[in-house]
């Protein structure tokens, strides 16, 4: 599981929107915005306006998380937050001791 905060939210702000978007390298994914997660996300990521949470983390999730919000007139804001999943790389099947 991880937890990733979005810094830029500002309670004082009236009817803030929320985007959140995913970079890995020259790729960006919008994946939250409208109110509304997007697939493959909706299933294991829990919003709220100052973080959201996944209930599992990839190594394919690595990369970059970038949180805009904007408030009624000119006002913007924004946070990034580079997310890190370290694991083990799993055994390949074939390379696993059968049993006798």
């Amino acid at each position: 599981a991880a937890d990733i905060p979005c810094s830029a939210y500002r309670a004082g702000w009236s009817n803030p929107r929320i985007e959140w978007k995913f970079q890995k390298g020259s790729s960006l994914v919008l994946f939250y915005y409208g109110g509304e997660l997007t697939e493959p996300y909706k299933n294991r990521v829990q919003f709220s306006p100052t973080t959201i949470h996944f209930s599992t983390v990839t190594r394919a999730d690595t990369g970059r998380y970038i949180c805009e919000v904007v408030g009624d007139g000119s006002q913007i804001a924004k946070s990034e937050v580079n997310l890190i999943v370290q694991g083990a790389t799993p055994t390949p099947s074939h390379a696993l001791p059968h049993p006798p």
